[in-house]
């Protein structure tokens, strides 16, 4: 097994980050004793991090190994892609490689961190722009996704050519950009493909994705069946294709357009700077949208996941001031991220009370993904011919099931693997040959703290059993404030037990223990939480706190 970790005469692949999950993706490709990232992703928290919002892979890998790190070449602008880099890209100190669209997104983020002219970021100006970073040779093949500018990688090493796809489908009709044809990719599989490095996310999707010329389409029925209705399509803010489409279908079916939700307006903003959406109608604002007839107005509101924050949520809950009535109109022009069916059908629910119409994908073709079904993947195996297939961006299950389709299509190996396996992809054998540490760390207010810590630990335990402060003061009954136990109306009998019980407990010890306030500190904190698990069933978190006397940390 592989001990000092740094890449010999070898091609080496290190996912720290969207192996074995969906988001956060952090790739390390090396060769030659150096490492090249491809993007530095975050996902967002769900309820297993109470109170924190973002989550990071842990770099402690490439972080004691910086002086061999070469470069971060960032894919595309999806958050799970460049997410972390205003977070990291500092303490790395390595350049930056990004098109303009993503850049551009790259840029605002870093000067809001206070790091922009402190992080070389270098544009690759030019679709096929090719970059040479040490032993790698990096071009950039555009590629059809739900933002503009996704691009895979073809990284060429002294050791073969490794194809990365980023996040990408097959589209015959993409709205924006000019993807990678058919020939051009042919074109690269007959000059040799070592290894395939794709995207595994909708690989049990048995159908091609979908175009987005198809998406036009049917939200262009859908919008002019619902005449005279004031509607509301809510759609990921990224997707500038989806943006296109919306202020044409607008335009074509009378409409003035209104945009709810900031990342909308940034998204809007950065696309025009780099030559999208240059023909997107004038917007009005949210006033001038209510007072228009209902049937001339669309509206683009961010939230169709459920976000408790975004536009469509404070909508639905009468605390925006856009206003929708029984009538109006809502088309889901977005997927249902899996992890968010509960926010969704909570925000959903408001909207039926109020007897909003709701259009979702199931109903009419008004979303299509971005990422790649199984026949894609097939069609994609075939023009690239890969000698090595590596899963990566899907849960363990996605992965999986993406190396037995590679495996019936006849790729000679498929390696699935785990954030922090080492894989050797040439030369010889290729497969795991060592597992590195790696983890998650957690955005937890305005520091970065390890996801496992002791401070989100005792959240999560405080958040399912509650938390108990007993004051213990010499010649007093203990003073007691139970936080997050189902004893409204018993409480007060609770705490008098409780303050007996401790008091009991406390009364037992003897000799030196009487006078050891460990031990009386340990007595006291037993004696609360077994009268609490009584009452209530439940286990909390026991502070015990002897002003005066040396005490342990509660447990």
């Amino acid at each position: 097994m592989k001990k000092n970790y740094t890449p010999e005469n070898e091609l080496l692949f290190l996912a720290l980050g969207g192996s074995g999950e969906i988001g956060m993706n952090v790739n390390l490709y090396g060769c030659d004793g150096k490492w090249l990232m491809v993007d530095l992703g975050m996902t967002f928290s769900g309820n297993e991090y109470p109170g924190v919002d973002l989550v990071f892979a842990d770099l402690d890998f490439i972080e004691e190994r910086t002086r061999d790190l070469l470069g971060i070449v960032l894919t595309h602008a999806h958050e799970d892609h460049i997410g972390a880099v205003p977070y990291f890209a500092g303490e790395l100190g390595v350049p930056l490689y990004a098109t303009p669209f993503t850049a551009d997104l790259v840029a605002r983020k870093l000067e809001e961190a206070g790091l922009l002219g402190k992080v070389e970021l270098n544009i690759i100006e030019e679709d096929h722009g090719q970059i040479d970073i040490g032993p790698f040779s990096v071009t950039y093949l555009p590629l059809a996704h739900s933002i503009a500018e996704g691009n895979a990688l073809l990284i060429d090493t002294p050791y073969g050519k490794i194809f990365h796809t980023g996040d990408w489908k097959l589209d015959e009709e993409p709205i924006i950009g000019e993807p990678t044809t058919e020939e051009e990719l042919r074109a690269i599989g007959d000059e040799g493909v070592h290894a395939l490095v794709c995207d595994s996310t909708n690989v049990f999707n048995p159908n091609p994705s979908g175009s987005e010329g198809a998406v036009h389409r049917a939200l262009m029925d859908e919008v002019a069946t619902h005449a005279g209705k004031r509607v509301l399509v809510t759609t990921f803010a990224s997707n500038v294709a989806r943006l296109q489409t919306l202020g044409e279908v607008a335009r074509e079916t009378g409409r003035q357009v209104c945009v709810a939700g900031r990342s909308l307006d940034r998204i809007i903003e950065v696309s025009q700077d780099n030559g999208y959406l240059e023909d997107f109608p004038q917007t009005v604002d949210f006033r001038t949208a209510m007072s228009l007839p209902r049937g001339e107005v669309l509206i683009i509101a961010t939230g169709g996941q459920g976000e408790p924050r975004a536009a469509l949520s404070r909508i639905a809950d009468n605390n925006h001031q856009i206003e929708l009535v029984s009538g109006d109109v809502v088309l889901f022009s977005s997927r249902q991220i899996p992890g968010n069916e509960i926010p969704i059908a909570k925000i959903q629910n408001m909207l039926a009370a109020k007897g909003v119409t709701m259009v979702t994908d199931r109903q009419s073709m008004i979303h299509v993904s971005g990422h790649p079904g199984r026949p894609e993947l097939e069609a994609l195996y075939e023009w690239l011919k890969p000698e090595v297939l590596v899963p990566v961006h899907g849960e363990i299950r996605h992965m999986r099931e993406q190396a037995k389709v590679g495996k019936a299509a006849g790729i000679p190996h498929n390696v699935v693997q785990s954030n922090g396996d080492i894989v050797r992809l040439a030369p010889g054998e290729p497969g795991r040959i060592a597992q590195v540490r790696n983890g998650r760390l957690v955005l937890d207010g305005d520091i970065i703290a390890p996801a496992d810590g002791e401070a989100i630990t005792m959240r999560r335990r405080i958040s399912h059993e509650g938390v108990m402060v007993v004051v213990l003061m010499r010649g007093e009954r203990p003073a007691i404030e139970a936080i997050g136990l189902p004893l409204d109306e018993d409480m007060p009998e609770f705490i008098e037990e409780t303050q007996d019980d401790i008091l009991k407990a406390i009364g037992k010890l003897k000799g030196k223990d009487s006078l050891d306030p460990v031990a009386v500190h340990e007595a006291a904190r037993v004696s609360a939480r077994r009268a609490a698990r009584r009452w209530a069933g439940k286990s909390p978190q026991v502070r015990v706190i002897m002003p005066g006397r040396v005490q342990e940390k509660s447990r």
